[in-house]
């Protein structure tokens, strides 16, 4: 489950997740340990190209990943929505050590920008890539009430 959400994406991430757009997709952002900033200062990026100007850089070796299988519940019994995917693995991952998985919404998969894309919620992984497979099990990435 997240470590942080976004403060722009506070009451939007359900919206976001069940794919309003034409060609949408919510992407995986793996960010390196060397310069990750506190999350304090991460959950005010109101954009990706933001977040990657700042101190944080995307671990571009590994690279991004298009999240698969995504689904939206709403939990009327404990008031709350959960946000789920199929796990995401990178193929021989290699590169630069890895502090973060950040999951954007991306609101064109055919063109746009970096600033385009919206931050949702950020996902503390511990990662030394050596060229093995890497999976990231995913079990609700997002959990939380309208109110975040």
């Amino acid at each position: 489950m997240a470590n942080i959400c976004f403060n722009i994406a506070l009451g939007k991430i359900k919206y976001y997740s069940e794919l309003p757009a034409t060609n949408d997709a919510l992407i995986a952002v793996p960010i390196e340990t060397a310069g990750i900033v506190a999350d304090a200062t991460m959950r005010d990026y109101a954009d990706l190209s933001t977040l990657l100007a700042g101190a944080s850089n995307e671990q571009t070796t590994m690279g991004r990943k298009t999240l698969a299988s995504v689904t939206v519940t709403v939990d009327n019994t404990n008031d709350r929505v959960a946000v789920d995917c199929a796990d995401i693995t990178w193929t021989a991952a290699t590169g630069n050590a890895i502090s973060a998985v950040v999951i954007c919404y991306d609101p064109d998969t055919t063109g746009g920008t970096d600033s385009d894309l919206i931050p949702l919620t950020k996902h503390d992984v511990t990662l030394t890539p050596d060229g093995s497979d890497f999976t990231l099990t995913i079990a609700d990435f997002y959990r939380g009430t309208s109110a975040a």
